[in-house]
């Protein structure tokens, strides 16, 4: 435990920014921890954790303008590229669409405190031709609230956390193996998720070819467009005659749909 602390120590702020940066570059590592134990090792200097929160800062803001301008340039495809190794793909899109139509660019602040939000955000922004100012700002803000909860708490709890690391130590690879336990039970248990879910659309699924013969039959149907508002801003194509839905709000848009057709739905 003392390697460990005295490791952080004296090269916490390279640590920091190292680790913050990967994570913002999409690398599944965790950042929170290394950012207590940072703050307990830096205890509470104010000098030592203002330096420490603006290492995690720059950090965060060079990842998220490489994902800004990736998003810009490719739009769309960058999200979909981002949620397609997400563990939860069916509803990473939706989610972050939904939070930042519904805050804004202020939703940026409160980033990197929803899980996956933090890294489809930037690119999202990008895409949806967000300023770079604002997103600069806003993203700042957030990511300096992010770091300076996790840095502090460290410093607080500095003693608690001590006695973790100690209890860590003793255990040695138990604790490695616990951790990684509880891990891949985890990834098992959302992969189990993400499979039941895409075998049960897969049974409902129509292809392109089949809903094309169906509207030249003139076989009656209804297509609905259940994309969000700003999916449609993004990409303005559309299947002829579909009709656009609220996800959250169905009911208001749904009173006309004949009940006997067969219903397509279509999203991003």
């Amino acid at each position: 435990m003392q390697h460990l602390t005295g490791l952080v120590a004296q090269h916490g702020v390279a640590l920091v920014f190292a680790n913050v940066l990967l994570v913002q570059l999409g690398v599944p590592l965790p950042a929170v921890p290394t950012l207590i134990v940072a703050g307990s090792a830096a205890g509470l200097s104010i000098p030592a954790l203002a330096t420490l929160v603006g290492a995690a800062v720059l950090a965060s803001l060079a990842g998220d303008v490489v994902w800004y301008y990736a998003g810009r340039r490719y739009g769309y495809r960058v999200l979909n590229a981002l949620c397609s190794i997400s563990i939860s793909p069916d509803s990473c899109v939706r989610r972050t669409e939904t939070i930042f139509e519904r805050w804004g660019v202020v939703s940026l602040i409160a980033a990197k405190f929803v899980p996956g939000f933090a890294t489809v955000a930037p690119p999202l922004a990008g895409a949806m031709a967000l300023a770079l100012a604002p997103f600069l700002f806003y993203s700042a803000i957030g990511a300096a609230l992010w770091a300076a909860i996790a840095l502090v708490a460290g410093a607080v709890f500095e003693s608690e956390v001590a006695l973790l690391l100690d209890w860590t130590a003793d255990m040695g690879l138990s604790a490695l193996a616990l951790a990684g336990l509880v891990l891949a039970a985890f990834i098992a248990f959302k992969w189990w998720q993400r499979e039941r879910f895409l075998r049960e659309l897969r049974m409902a699924r129509i292809g392109v070819d089949e809903l094309q013969r169906m509207m030249e039959q003139g076989r009656e149907h209804v297509v609905l467009d259940v994309r969000s508002q700003a999916a449609r801003q993004l990409d303005a194509r559309r299947i002829p005659g579909a009709l656009a839905i609220d996800f959250d709000d169905p009911d208001a848009d749904l009173g006309g749909v004949p009940v006997q057709y067969e219903i397509i739905l279509y999203c991003t």
